[in-house]
């Protein structure tokens, strides 16, 4: 049997065509999920074939085809996507327990007795969320948890369904941009020698007004094309069991553990596992609902199964695109794009319109935000110096500018994710939201775009090097 081929790891990887072969994978995989988006998606298993579309064309294009798939499966076999695909896998199972013993019916209940209905209710839910995302860092964890719960109840709260989980996901992001322990607030004061208590402090003049923003909007337009009374009666007179209000404990204490550091899976099987007892223990659902043996389909049933069928579809986009993500990452594209840009920045205006455009580019390219700062993080540094911007404002325009596009475009994470937490709103008058239909209404991250142009535009929180930002 002859000896493996080996390719050096260290030359990049180069496509027929150069730059444009590079991105042709790309533009398939940017067209054609644009083009189902706007066609409706329902969810991320249309965006399969597209994928694969996608990777079929890199590898003709590629030069050294093994190099090609050496580079995919690099993406994919990253620490950080195991990690997704088990928070996938275990917060499916969590919300499916959750969801099965009343707990949403029950959360429905208690927002009409409180008088949260329409926008009212969708204010309540980007502000939980928001609360969540900030404490925590994480904008999965926050979907993962709050969206499967939060959204079908709006239902009998009489939200509107798109405005709605556009909240729970504008909350998710709000978090992202200005918790301490979020990954790209680290990753963005690390870049620029910033520490991270005055970039966050820095930042609330941004944020603080794009939220607001978003909570006015949030509340004006919430309230559903239909009202709650004219819901069907089986849905909005549906039986509820106020105990089963104790299943929010589970994430409670999935948050808590998060809080104090505990890793991700520890405290999402934590959860699972407190779900499960209190659930059996109350009587909420039976041991057969968790789980049972289907002799006319040979095979396992319940709960548990359902809930990891849930995660299946967002696990595979995952680890298709990383796959294609991976073949990028391979190449000097965006080495390339830094020197060019390096070149053309010749005022702090410039640099910084520079700053947010090739993160913006970087972003847009890779879908990893902190893949795009840490690739931009030493031309911002190189480039703001040179002007005397503060080394906040450098921090902040890269943070808030990755904060946007994952949020709002219907091919990142996590409007996919948001789109797949949707599911499950049926019985209760919410349908099936597609990944376009949750960016375009997460208002927030519209309004950090905005912020982020006024204060480039306008100077507005521009400071520079030796003076209080």
């Amino acid at each position: 049997m002859p000896a493996p081929l080996t390719h050096p790891t260290d030359a990049p990887l180069t496509f027929r065509g150069n730059t444009a072969g590079a991105l042709a994978p790309f533009v398939v995989f940017l067209g054609g999920v644009t083009l189902l988006a706007l066609q409706g998606a329902p969810d991320e298993t249309g965006f399969w074939p597209v994928l694969l579309a996608a990777l079929v064309v890199g590898l003709a294009l590629a030069r050294d085809r093994a190099r090609y798939c050496e580079a995919m499966l690099d993406g994919m076999s990253q620490r950080v996507v195991m990690l997704m695909l088990c928070a996938w896998l275990f917060s499916g199972v969590l919300g499916a327990v959750i969801g099965s013993s009343g707990f949403v019916t029950a959360l429905a209940w208690l927002a009409r007795r409180l008088h949260l209905t329409g926008g009212a209710y969708a204010v309540a839910a980007f502000a939980i969320c928001a609360l969540v995302s900030t404490a925590t860092g994480t904008s999965f964890g926050t979907i993962l948890l709050a969206g499967p719960l939060l959204y079908p109840a709006g239902g009998p709260a009489g939200a509107d369904p798109a405005i709605l989980m556009g909240a729970i996901l504008g909350g998710a992001t709000f978090g992202d941009s200005i918790s301490p322990v979020s990954d790209t607030t680290i990753a963005s004061s690390g870049s620029q020698d910033a520490d991270i208590g005055g970039t966050v402090r820095s930042r609330l003049q941004y944020v603080v007004p794009a939220g607001l923003l978003a909570l006015l909007v949030t509340g004006l337009s919430g309230g559903a094309v239909i009202p709650p009374a004219a819901l069907d009666p089986s849905v909005s007179e549906m039986a509820v069991e106020p105990r089963a209000l104790l299943m929010a404990l589970p994430p409670v204490v999935v948050i808590v553990m998060l809080l104090r550091a505990r890793h991700l899976i520890e405290a999402l099987l934590a959860g699972l596992a407190l779900a499960c007892a209190l659930a059996l223990a109350f009587r909420l659902i039976t041991p057969s609902t968790l789980l049972h043996i289907d002799a006319t389909s040979f095979g396992a049933k319940g709960v548990l199964i359902d809930g990891m069928q849930r995660a299946v579809g967002v696990c595979i986009f995952t680890l298709l695109l990383v796959a294609l993500v991976g073949t990028l990452q391979a190449t000097d594209l965006l080495d390339r794009l830094v020197r060019a840009a390096s070149r053309r920045a010749h005022s702090a205006r410039a640099a910084e319109w520079w700053t947010v455009g090739v993160v913006s580019a970087a972003v847009l390219l890779t879908t990893h935000s902190v893949v795009a700062i840490l690739a931009v993080g030493p031309f911002a540094r190189q480039a703001g110096e040179r002007f005397g911007l503060s080394r906040y404002r450098r921090a902040n325009l890269l943070d808030l500018t990755v904060c946007t596009w994952p949020f709002l475009l219907p091919w990142f994470l996590p409007t996919i994710l948001a789109s797949s937490a949707t599911a499950g709103g049926d019985a209760l008058g919410m349908p099936l939201q597609s990944p376009l239909s949750v960016g375009l209404h997460n208002y927030y991250a519209m309004a950090l775009v905005l912020a982020v142009s006024i204060a480039v535009v306008t100077g507005y929180g521009r400071r520079f090097e030796g003076l209080a930002d």
